[in-house]
Order: structure tokens, then C-alpha cells, then sequence
């Protein structure tokens, strides 16, 4: 009898192990080797596990390699607050006793549904406290504020925290809440660009335009056609001259590489990004239409294949797969009224709000030495935490106190911003006063 069961048990764990063995190395699914379920910044890519775990016996070290890879150009951008220099400083030593803030993974634990909060943060919500307990000694204002309210009154984020420094918070506190005239820049960059990386021979398929005239007319009155781009400029391999019936990014991104890769670093095209297939609203765990569902997302979903129509891309494109309250709310807005208005001819396209103009907002670069307006494709960059959206965005039509204000009313948010903020946050009091004083 033992014999038989210690037979039985080899039997089964040899089986468990011939399964993981194949899963590893040779099936395409790997969710069976997921430990729990990934974050909602994550969750896409959960089962491209190469991305961030490189070796299968990787230590922390490797692990960080693998966050600052996707995260590192962002906090270099914001001007990060609490890098990790800050952390190896050896007069801050103690610190590390609280908190290991060198690696990422200290506060951000994947695969823990149960504790994760939004920010992917996996700490309690008192976390600044431990650091800052002597707040309230240095600004009398602090002294009775809550010890987990650092990060949830519009006052402080962890790593971004340009528009909320004291510096521009006192030198942006006055000006009207709306701008008399708020127009916002024409985007040039992507036509500079792709019209210098336009191939000087394109691939001939003269049969196509005969046997698909509509397409051929629609094609005849886009931004494609104004810049020499015939069908085998996007219907062909950039590596041979065959037909390709149904373009993809690969395409797209011969001649528009910077809004590729910013579109490839958002939330609609991270999959993308670590050769998986394009997220569908099925895939995700928001609110979509029932008739969207299957949609895969990529340059098509919002840009026509044979026309410009920026207006579409700008707004009904989001609209067509969008169903939460936030979006649905849209319309009815004050922004989604200026669109309208736009669209109607009443007020110049300059002045209207879309959801790209939030969500995707326009930015100068200099290029080659050229100033160049570029969208930025990713629309989740000024997403969380939404003050990074106050000087790109919100700043180009109102006050920085009305911004503040705005961003930190959950409601406002969820009617679209239709009306006026119903609570102050007195940063900007708080920051005049300590200058006077």
C-alpha cells in the first residue's frame, strides 16, 4: 500500500511538473503561471511576464531594471521628488527602516488584488506620515490635518509635483477662472515629420485604385493624398513591395514614429508594445458599450483609413467604445457644448474641447532644432494623478486655483466638469501666507 501511494505521488508531481514545464517553455498562454491577478495599470501586459520578470530567478534588482525600463522617461519628466538618490543618501538611512522606497516594488507589490488602492500604491494610506511626522511643527496649517490626506486633498503626489511646488503655485494664484480667449495651438508636428520619412519611390498598385473607386475618391481629399502618400505608402511591407490588405501600426509608424510610440506607451497600446494583440473593450475591466466590445485598439480605431476627419478622432471616436459616467457626461458639458459649436461652425475649431484636447493634449518639442506641436498619444500620461493634467492642459483655459479645485471634486469629475468646483483647497492660501508671513 505505501508503495503504491508513494508511486501514486510521483506520478502526480512528475505530471504537475511536465505541465508547468510545457506552460513555461513552449505555450503560447501563460496565465496559468500567474500567481494572482495583476493591477489595473498592468493587467494587459500580465502575460508578456518577460517584461518585467527577465530571469526566472531574478532578485530585486532586476525586477527595478524592469519598472524603470517602462517608468524611468516619466519620472524624469516630472522632476521626480522622491528619487532613489534620495534614498542611498546615507543621512537618510533611517528612512529605509520604514519604507525601502529604492525599489519600486517596496510600494508597489504586483499581484495583491486585495491590498492594491488606486496608483497600484500597496501601502497603507498613512504612508507619508512615517517620513513627515514633523510636518505640523514647521506649517501651523498642517498641524491638524489628517495623517493619510497627503495625497487625496489635491496638496501632494508621491513623484510629480510641478504644478503643485509652492514656487508655482504662489506666482500662478491670480487670473480669472475662465480665459476671455483660450485658443489652443494647431498641431504641425506629425505632418513636418512624416512628410521628411515619406519614401521617395512608393510601390505601384495601380489596380487598386480601379477596382476600389469610392475608396479611391475618399482617399483623393485626405492629408495622405496632400502629402504624396499613395495605397502602397501604407498597403505595403516597408521590407518588400507586396500588398498588404490590412495596414497595422507597423505601417502607420514608418512615417508617424512619435505618435506610434507614445500611442504604444498608453493604455490602448501597451499590449503593443510587448507583441501581444491589440486590447479590446472586452479585455478591460471598464465600462464599454455592448457594440464595441470586440474592437481592437489601434491607429484605425480612431483615425479613418482613407480620410481626415480629426474631429471624429478627437471625440465621437472615444465616445464609440466609452460607457462610463465620466464619458457619457461629456456632451452635455460645458467642453462637449464648444465642440458642438466647433463643429457647427459657430466658434473656430481652436477654441473647442474634445476629449483628446484633455486626454491627449497638444506639446511643443523641439526637434532638429525645429519647435514642433505634437499630440501626445498616450492618453493615460496625464491620466493618474490627474494634477499632472493642470499645466499641459487645464492651465491653457483656466486659473491654477480653479484647476486644483476641479481635479480634486470627485462629482465635478464625474459630470465631465459640468458646473464649479464644490470645495476649496487652500494650497495656494496656505502658500501666500507663508510668503507674507
Amino acid at each position: 500500500m505505501k508503495k503504491f501511494i508513494w508511486a501514486s505521488w510521483v506520478l502526480v508531481m512528475l505530471a504537475v511538473a511536465g505541465y508547468y514545464g510545457y506552460v513555461l517553455l513552449e505555450a503560447d498562454n501563460k496565465e496559468a503561471l500567474l500567481i494572482g491577478e495583476a493591477s489595473h495599470g498592468h493587467f494587459q501586459i500580465e502575460l508578456a511576464y518577460s517584461g518585467c520578470h527577465t530571469e526566472a530567478f531574478g532578485g530585486p534588482e532586476l525586477i527595478q531594471e524592469a519598472c524603470v525600463s517602462c517608468h524611468g522617461a516619466e519620472l524624469a519628466e516630472a522632476n521626480d521628488t522622491h528619487p532613489k538618490k534620495k534614498f542611498t543618501d546615507p543621512r537618510n538611512a533611517d528612512r529605509l527602516s520604514v519604507v525601502d522606497a529604492r525599489y519600486c516594488v517596496s510600494c508597489h507589490t504586483e499581484h495583491r488584488k486585495e491590498i492594491t488602492a488606486p496608483m497600484g500604491v500597496t501601502l497603507p494610506a498613512d504612508y507619508c506620515f512615517h517620513c513627515h511626522i514633523d510636518v505640523g511643527d514647521d506649517r501651523e496649517s498642517h498641524q491638524d490635518l489628517a495623517f493619510d490626506s497627503c495625497a487625496s486633498a489635491g496638496c501632494h503626489n508621491y513623484y510629480d509635483n510641478r504644478a503643485l511646488f509652492e514656487d508655482f503655485l504662489v506666482d500662478n494664484h491670480t487670473g480669472p477662472w475662465l480665459k476671455e480667449m483660450a485658443r489652443l495651438t494647431n498641431p504641425n508636428g506629425a505632418a513636418i515629420l512624416a512628410s521628411k520619412r515619406i519614401p521617395e519611390q512608393q510601390p505601384a498598385f495601380p489596380g487598386q485604385k480601379a477596382a476600389h473607386p469610392d475608396i479611391h475618391h475618399e482617399w483623393s481629399g485626405s492629408s495622405h493624398a496632400d502629402a504624396g502618400v499613395d495605397c502602397g505608402g501604407c498597403h505595403s511591407d516597408t521590407g518588400s513591395n507586396e500588398w498588404i490588405e490590412k495596414p497595422g501600426i507597423e505601417q502607420c509608424q514608418s512615417c508617424h514614429i512619435d505618435e506610434a510610440d507614445s500611442f504604444k506607451s498608453g493604455k490602448h497600446g501597451m499590449r503593443l508594445a510587448q507583441s501581444l494583440p491589440a486590447i479590446r473593450p472586452a479585455d478591460s475591466k471598464m465600462s464599454f458599450k455592448e457594440t464595441a466590445m470586440s474592437l481592437q485598439q489601434g491607429c484605425n480605431s480612431c483615425h479613418s483609413a482613407h480620410r481626415t476627419d480629426t474631429l471624429f478622432a478627437a471625440s465621437e471616436a472615444c465616445l464609440t467604445c466609452h460607457n462610463d459616467e465620466h464619458s457619457l457626461g461629456f456632451e452635455a458639458s460645458p467642453h462637449g457644448q464648444l465642440l458642438s459649436q466647433a463643429i457647427a461652425g459657430v466658434i473656430p475649431v481652436e477654441q473647442a474641447v474634445s476629449c483628446a484636447t484633455c486626454h491627449m493634449p497638444r506639446e511643443e518639442n523641439i526637434v532638429n532644432g525645429e519647435t514642433l506641436v505634437q499630440v501626445n498619444h498616450n492618453q493615460n500620461h496625464n491620466l493618474r494623478p490627474n494634477e499632472k493634467m493642470i499645466r499641459p492642459v487645464c492651465m491653457q483655459c483656466h486659473n491654477l486655483g480653479f484647476s486644483i479645485d476641479a481635479l480634486a471634486d470627485p462629482t465635478l469629475i464625474n459630470n465631465n466638469f459640468n458646473g464649479k468646483p464644490a470645495t476649496h483647497i487652500p494650497s495656494i492660501d496656505w502658500s501666500l501666507k507663508r510668503v507674507i508671513d
